[in-house]
This record gives structure tokens, sequence and C-alpha cells, in this order.
């Protein structure tokens, strides 16, 4: 059975919705990035002070398959002061967090420390001046996607995020992508 579903990587900038449509004025969407065939849907979201990874396709079994607690996906997270290893140990062990007016148990992950800076893009707006104290980056791998969930861990544990950037989904990276760059696929097979 052949199709005719088409899919696509895009590093997000800063400052975008992972939508196409908004009834809000002035924000900036998708569709002004690149040309999307008509039905395309974004695979997971990210907020739009995040950045980084995301899957977009037409076939809407692929976006369930990835979304899945089956495949994992993995941030990178500039948080305020320097991480502690029982902050990393509370997060890997699961925290909780608000969602929706409710408390939510965060499941096991995977998080340590990434020792040396990471070489992303220089966000279009500036994260705060070092006199304001140190930062330090963590590597967070979750399987599955609350609302705002590693920023909300970062600061149950006493680490507010203050970049944050999706760097992987299954076996898909970030690699070369820069901002705003979209690449078709002709299959997300790498995400299993």
């Amino acid at each position: 059975m052949e199709t005719n579903h088409q899919h696509f990587l895009i590093y997000k900038p800063y400052g975008y919705l992972s939508q196409f449509v908004c009834e809000l004025k002035k924000k900036k969407l998708l569709g002004e990035l690149y040309a999307f065939p008509e039905g395309t849907m974004a695979i997971g979201r990210l907020d739009e002070h995040s950045e980084g990874l995301l899957l977009l396709t037409t076939d809407g079994l692929v976006s369930e398959h990835i979304r899945s607690r089956h495949i994992e996906k993995e941030y990178y997270a500039q948080v305020d002061g320097l991480i502690t290893d029982e902050a990393l140990e509370q997060m890997r062990q699961g925290v909780e967090i608000g969602i929706r007016n409710a408390k939510y148990q965060t499941k096991p992950c995977v998080a340590f420390r990434v020792e040396n800076v990471p070489d992303f893009p220089a966000r279009g707006r500036k994260i705060r001046d070092d006199r304001h104290g140190p930062t330090s980056w963590v590597s967070i791998t979750l399987t599955e996607g609350k609302f705002r969930q590693i920023r909300k861990m970062t600061a149950a544990v006493g680490f507010p995020t203050l970049r944050l950037i999706r760097v992987r989904v299954g076996a898909i990276g970030l690699s070369d992508l820069q901002p705003g760059e979209v690449r078709a696929m002709t299959s997300f097979s790498e995400a299993d």
C-alpha cells in the first residue's frame, strides 16, 4: 500500500508556536518558516520559549506512534545555578509537578549534568547577564510529555530553566540543523 504522506524535521526557533493557526495576533507560526503541505501537523509541541527539534508529518498514525511512551525525547536545559547531584537524582526518580490544577508525579527519567557548554546557535533574545550568577546545563530524557514538564521539573528541584532545547526524538537528532531550517524526510523510521 503506497502512501503520499510527507515528513519534516525543523529546528523550531525561540518565539514560534508549534502550530499553524492561532487566534492570537502577532504570534509567529510554523507556516512562516516553510510552505508545508496541507494537513501537516506537529508531532508533539515545544512551547513558544523552547527551541529545537520538532518533527512534522501529514500522517496521523506516525504522529501518534512518535508521541507514545515508546519513543524517548531528549532535552538540554540551561538552568539557573550549578545543578547538584541531589537535584539530578530527584529528577531521575520523578518529582511532583502541577498539571492543570492537579499534582502529577513524573515518571523516572534519565538526567545528567552536561559538563561542557553545548555549542547551540545564539538565541535571538538574550537569556540574562553573567552578573546574575552561574548557570549550568542538564540533559533530560523522557518518554512522556506533559505541558511544560521539563521547566516544571527543574523548578521543582530548585533550578529554574532559562533555555530549553529538544535535541533528540528517538534516534533522530538535531545534528547540524540551524534555527528555522526545515528538512524533508522520506520516513521517521529512525525515531523507533
